[in-house]
């Protein structure tokens, strides 16, 4: 494995640290009294090594055992770490998939999270990950030297839920020197069990554009990212995807177009996720058509008729479909089965049908490395003229 890939900061970099410290202080006291600092190297939680294996360390002098169990998906083993001393337990693993790899630790068979390790939000809690570079261009992800964007954070009220509201903009690099510039937006969302972080720190959609946009491969864009979990104060909502489309259209865009140099209609404003995500924005493009004319739908289904819309007639009439929808994209990982074989056939179908869509797929599970891929795709075909 390339030293350049593994040792590249995207790699290591998460919620907590941009480019992880480990080190450690350690106090002295001289002849005279004083007492002196300085820092050494400390065990990494998780370190790739150049031969494929993965290292893992995690510090619990007291413990009696401590182990390490993947999440599903391309990591499904459990490993059982051992004592290598000065308190450190130690396991190298050589069985691991490429990919972005949440996992759990267990000190004693209490969960425990590892310090040393990168973190994110996932799976609904504060959660330790890694990245096994790997696959089909493993660097697409990467940080690399290219011009970058630049991510923001705004705060502004919801007329839905009554709480003010965070969100993420990425501007692209230029932004803020080209003032007579106007860009299309891509609302882009998180899955179930993650939030508006997500997007950023495992899915490094920032990177991904970045390079994208240094190679020519798509056109500039802001990228919105907003909390999925939108409800009503009085719980009228649905209770698995509330009511984020309302949110998004009433709160959400008018914020945006207002303070942003956007290009405000519906043929330039996107809206995608992945899983949860994806089911939102296939619900937010079906109600609201006037507002959104792309969407992007990963690991999420696919779905013309549910709650608050039927557009069952709209698809049955190619012309008008294909007025309504710029951009109808749908994906799914090859080992999320049944769905990716069904999304994929009723894809096709609508094709036949004269129905313009794109369905795109890859090897994977419901992870990360899966939804990289799928935005990779969609920013290439985004917004094209």
């Amino acid at each position: 494995m390339k030293k350049e890939i593994i040792r590249n900061q995207a790699l290591d970099q998460h919620a907590l640290f941009f480019d992880p410290f480990n080190k450690s202080p350690k106090f002295e006291k001289k002849e005279n009294g004083e007492t002196h600092i300085h820092y050494v190297d400390e065990k990494p939680g998780v370190r790739v090594l150049e031969n494929g294996e993965v290292e893992f360390n995690y510090y619990a002098p007291d413990a009696k055992s401590v182990r390490l169990e993947g999440i599903g998906g391309s990591m499904p083993q459990k490993y059982e770490l051992h004592p290598i001393g000065d308190g450190f337990w130690q396991v190298i693993a050589r069985d691991i998939a490429p990919g972005f790899h949440y996992h759990h630790y267990y000190v004693d068979g209490v969960q425990a999270a590892n310090p040393r390790a990168p973190f994110g939000y996932g799976c609904f809690e504060s959660i330790n990950f890694f990245e096994m570079p790997g696959g089909e261009d493993p660097e697409f992800y990467l940080l690399k030297d290219v011009p970058h964007g630049t991510i923001r954070m705004e705060l502004f009220k919801s007329s839905i839920t009554g709480r003010a509201r965070n969100c993420y903009i990425y501007t692209p690099p230029g932004y803020d020197t080209d003032l007579d510039k106007r860009y299309p937006v891509l609302y882009l969302q998180h899955g179930g069990g993650e939030d508006e972080t997500g997007w950023i720190w495992q899915g490094k959609i920032n990177y991904i554009i970045d390079n994208l946009l240094a190679e020519g491969k798509c056109g500039e864009m802001l990228i919105v990212m907003n909390s999925g979990y939108a409800f009503r104060p009085d719980g009228s909502d649905n209770s698995g995807v509330g009511s984020f489309d309302e949110f998004l259209v009433k709160d959400s865009v008018p914020f945006i177009d207002g303070k942003y140099r956007t290009l405000a209609n519906r043929a330039d404003r996107a809206v995608a996720g992945l899983s949860m995500g994806g089911m939102q924005s296939n619900i937010t493009a079906m109600k609201h058509l006037d507002v959104f004319a792309n969407v992007g739908i990963f690991s999420g289904g696919f779905v013309r008729k549910g709650q608050g819309f039927d557009l069952t007639g709209l698809f049955e009439n190619p012309e008008k479909c294909n007025e309504a929808f710029r951009l109808l994209f749908v994906s799914a990982g090859q080992q999320e089965q049944p769905m990716c074989d069904k999304v994929e056939a009723e894809l096709g179908e609508l094709r036949k049908n004269g129905i313009r869509n794109v369905f795109y797929s890859c090897p994977g599970y419901h992870e990360w490395d899966v939804w990289r891929y799928a935005a990779r795709e969609l920013l290439k075909l985004l917004f094209k003229k």
